[in-house]
């Protein structure tokens, strides 16, 4: 989950880049083009498949169309607001996932993390008010995103020990592609607004690099899940914010002020904290 951390921050920090070169529809429909490129070959080289039970398949599709529809808002809401406050905001959604692990998928959920969960949930309201004031309603798209990938994340977690993680990315590629590649090639969404944005080299590199970073960071995300509770891996997901912040101070010169920094503190001390809970309860004897 570390690993999804560090990747999915380079992923938007490029997505950022992109926002005022490529149309969004464009820039999504490419990000999965990629992600179906870059895995298929590495999963047949290794013996694997695309066959799954039916269920999955369903399961997975659904997967696919929720995960379209939250990269696009956070996509979206990168376009206005700086990255660091996007992330930040966005991270209401490990308290969505603990609340969903606990009453739907019935994992133990101590009440000491729900507590922790609740004053993350505050510091992220210390965050949305000064994005508010910056860029509108575009800071509640970030919440929008937390609820998609709050049910994203169960989603995988369900299907994370019927299917290979590489299988399930390579085929949530495929399926997304097979969609979204002839919607972009009509008007408006393809051809004519490329325009001679992706005719320099320097997009194309940057979109390749987009390409990579989001593939892998979900490929990491669907391996913790595979090994681990969605209780245990979700709080670990704070610690995107400090390398977003860092990100966002580094390439757009961005930092956040003082309430969206106290707020981004105090979302990742309630992480940091439900993490040494977590350790502490798998300490003690049985």
């Amino acid at each position: 989950m570390l690993a999804f951390c560090a990747t999915a921050t380079l992923a938007d920090a490029l997505a950022k880049l992109l926002g005022g070169q490529v149309p969004l529809f464009l820039l999504i429909t490419l990000r999965f083009g990629f992600q179906a490129l870059i895995l298929l070959p590495i999963l047949w080289a290794g013996g694997g498949s695309l066959r799954m039970r039916p269920r999955a398949v369903a399961l997975n599709a659904l997967r696919t169309v929720l995960q379209v529809f939250g990269i696009a808002a956070m996509y979206t809401a990168l376009r206005f607001l700086p990255l660091a406050n996007a992330i930040a905001i966005a991270y209401v959604e490990p308290f969505l996932l603990l609340l969903l692990s606990h009453f739907v998928l019935r994992e133990e959920v101590g009440p000491r993390r729900l507590l922790a969960c609740l004053v993350g949930f505050a510091g992220t309201l210390l965050v949305i008010k000064p994005s508010f004031l910056q860029a509108g309603a575009a800071a509640f798209l970030p919440l929008a995103v937390a609820v998609i990938f709050a049910l994203y994340m169960m989603l995988t977690r369900q299907i994370s020990r019927e299917a290979d993680a590489l299988s399930l990315q390579a085929s949530s590629g495929v399926m997304a592609s097979v969609v979204l590649i002839p919607l972009a090639l009509v008007a408006p969404f393809g051809l004519p607004a490329l325009g001679p944005a992706l005719a320099a080299p320097q997009p194309w590199a940057l979109l390749v690099g987009l390409g990579v970073t989001g593939t892998f960071a979900h490929l990491f995300m669907t391996w913790s899940l595979r090994h681990a509770p969605a209780a245990t891996v979700a709080p670990v997901q704070y610690m995107e914010i400090p390398f977003a912040t860092l990100t966002g101070y580094l390439v757009f010169a961005d930092f956040p002020d003082a309430l969206a920094l106290a707020g981004i503190a105090l979302t990742v001390a309630a992480g940091v904290y439900i993490v040494w809970r977590e350790r502490m309860a798998l300490a003690q004897p049985a």
